[in-house]
């Protein structure tokens, strides 16, 4: 595997020119200018003047069902509950074997893309914890990869499938990260929130995360949002606990919003949007026209809350596309929530890098000095033009092995007397 001591000729965000990034023993010794393009050195890699940022972050998957679309049925309705059925039937079959080997074999698609950080969803609300203790094991076995965050989430409940809790309970005993929830898949209002008082409860007990998938639904009168944020704040814990989804906010209206954003800034609650998936299953009641129920990213962005977008889904009951790659699904964010001004094109990749980094609560990540020499070379000079060209990251690095290397696709046309495109 080759590990050279430098990154040359690299482009870094907020700095003008080229510079050679040095490595020593797996981290960023330093930073230098170069005037202009530099010769490669032995034991260099040649970012070819094309952008270097930390690695991509997937804040939000569920790899326990990853690769299971159509089993045992598809989702007709497409519809989140009729996924959730599903799943409870394809639940039943999971084993050790299968859980990893599917697992695994995201994993590696998602490496292939220059992730090395994912947050998973793992259902608890089965007995065994089947699915649980096959993703510990992933865990370990991706580490010099990919560093792999797992949440116990019940996906059926906390108060509204027996014993939630205690699955609960055991499931951060085992080994998991983070503490889940879905208070508007209880079955009452009531029960929801006092399962955001117990997960929050079990969270700080336990000095755990926290994330919760919250009001992942079209109903405006869907608001546990409210009900997690003033948990977090009473707690002192914000900027440890993440909102997922949070579709409702879509419907809010204006009057409301105003009063909840005053909340969610003296939370400082982390969010993640999850903008393929939501563009699928919102809006499935509706006639014309159709809510598309992507939570409100410009909006808390310029309230100041970091927003991260991930995938949620690869090919599973509720979502049966997917590749793995962020840029994708950046790509879709972006123009689900009307974000495609200059300005926020040029600090969209801040949502799959830092913003996902915060949701993680990653305190060892970026390209600086002293850091663990962990980056992606991406195929362009500017974010415009790396969500232009949506290719495959170029190079990616990981404590100053490069675990990926690939070229450029070229494309010629026969025939046609110009340049080749590129």
């Amino acid at each position: 595997m080759f590990q050279p001591n430098a990154i040359t000729n690299a482009r870094l965000s907020g700095l003008d020119g080229l510079h050679r990034i040095r490595i020593q023993e797996g981290r960023f010794a330093d930073i230098q200018p170069l005037g202009e393009r530099a010769p490669v050195e032995d034991n260099e890699l040649d970012a070819g003047g094309n952008l270097v940022c930390p690695p991509f972050v997937e804040p939000h998957i569920h790899l326990d069902a990853a690769l299971t679309a159509g089993e045992p049925r598809w989702n007709r309705s497409g519809t989140l509950f009729e996924g959730i059925e599903c799943w409870s039937e394809r639940k039943l079959m999971l084993t050790h074997d299968d859980v990893i080997n599917r697992a695994e074999q995201t994993l590696k698609l998602f490496a292939a893309h220059g992730i090395q950080y994912v947050r998973t969803h793992v259902d608890v609300t089965d007995p065994t914890l089947t699915a649980l203790k096959g993703m510990l094991e992933v865990r370990k076995r991706v580490r010099n990869f990919i560093d792999l965050q797992i949440v116990a989430f019940p996906q059926e409940g906390i108060l509204s499938f027996p014993n939630g809790i205690e699955l609960m309970k055991r499931a951060v005993a085992l080994g998991a990260d983070v503490v889940g929830g879905i208070p508007h898949f209880e079955f009452t209002r009531d029960y929801g929130v006092e399962s955001v008082q117990k997960l929050m409860a079990l969270a700080e007990a336990t000095d755990s995360l926290v994330d919760v998938h919250c009001d992942e639904i079209d109903d405006p009168n869907s608001r546990f949002l409210e009900v997690l944020a003033a948990e977090a704040l009473k707690r002192g814990y914000g900027e440890r606990v993440t909102a997922s989804h949070t579709c409702a906010m879509h419907s809010y209206n204006e009057a409301y919003c105003s009063r909840l954003f005053r909340l969610l800034q003296k939370s400082n609650l982390r969010f993640v949007a999850l903008p393929t998936e939501n563009l699928h299953l919102q809006g499935r009641f509706d006639g014309y026209p159709k809510r598309r129920g992507v939570t409100r990213v410009p909006e808390l962005l310029d309230a100041g809350l970091k927003v991260a977008m991930g995938q949620d889904s690869i090919r599973d009951p509720w979502y049966p596309m997917g590749n793995g790659n962020l840029l994708r699904t950046l790509d879709v964010g972006l123009h689900a929530c009307h974000m495609l001004g200059t300005d926020r094109i040029e600090t969209s990749l801040e949502i799959i890098t830092h913003n996902g980094a915060a949701v993680l609560n990653l305190d060892q990540y970026g390209i600086e000095k002293g850091l663990p020499a962990r980056c992606v070379v991406l195929h362009g000079t500017t974010p415009y033009d790396v969500l232009l060209n949506q290719s495959p990251v170029m190079a990616s690095v990981r404590d100053g092995r490069v675990l990926v290397s690939r070229e450029p696709a070229v494309m010629t046309v026969e025939g046609w007397e110009h340049s080749p495109v590129q």
